[in-house]
């Protein structure tokens, strides 16, 4: 699992393997290629590295932080 975290450093969701996940461990989208998809399968952010950016503008929102260990793991 990996924190998805804003650009203040607060993180605000989570990556398990594919899956796009709330705090609380709601499903809310999933990464396919280079993009974050919300639940409908819409592109939210476009993924660059560890990266996340708007689809228009390319500004940063934040990035993927590191693979946690599995005592984190919800």
């Amino acid at each position: 699992m990996r924190a998805v975290v804003d650009r203040k450093g607060e993180t605000f969701a989570y990556l398990r393997g594919n899956q796009l996940l709330t705090l609380e461990g709601e499903p809310a989208g999933e990464r396919r290629g280079e993009f974050i998809l919300d639940l409908a399968g819409q592109p939210k952010w476009r993924v660059s590295g560890d990266g996340l950016y708007t689809i228009e503008g390319f500004e940063p929102i934040g990035y993927i932080g590191s693979e946690m260990p599995d005592e984190y793991d919800q």
